[in-house]
């Protein structure tokens, strides 16, 4: 079992910039990626980032260039930074681990409002 804790989020004006923050805990030694989802509100989830424990990252085209996704293996700790953010950028942020094993674990979602 994983356990997961997010951290950040909130609002923010547009051109701004935002960092979520997710610790994991338990069975990390079984964790190989780790990565971000977005949920807006009447659309489905989508992968926003996500980074392989080789420091490996891919990113959803609707952020490239604005977003960066970066990993600390010793405190099983992903980092989501967001760079002129823009009003599609609202949403529920949540954090996935998924284990070699390839179950999946999610963290409680956090929220990113991009407004005035």
């Amino acid at each position: 079992q994983v356990q997961i804790v997010e951290s950040g989020g909130g609002l923010v004006q547009p051109g701004g910039s935002l960092r979520l923050s997710c610790a994991a805990s338990g069975d990390v030694n079984t964790i190989r990626n780790m990565g971000w989802y977005r949920q807006a509100p009447g659309k489905q989830r989508e992968l926003v980032a996500v980074i392989t424990r080789a420091g490996s990252a891919g990113y959803a085209d609707s952020v490239k260039g604005r977003f960066t996704i970066s990993r600390d293996n010793a405190k099983n700790t992903v980092y989501l930074q967001m760079n002129s953010l823009k009003p599609e950028d609202t949403a529920v942020y949540y954090c996935n681990v998924r284990t070699v094993s390839t179950a999946d674990y999610w963290g409680q979602g956090t929220q990113v409002t991009v407004g005035q």
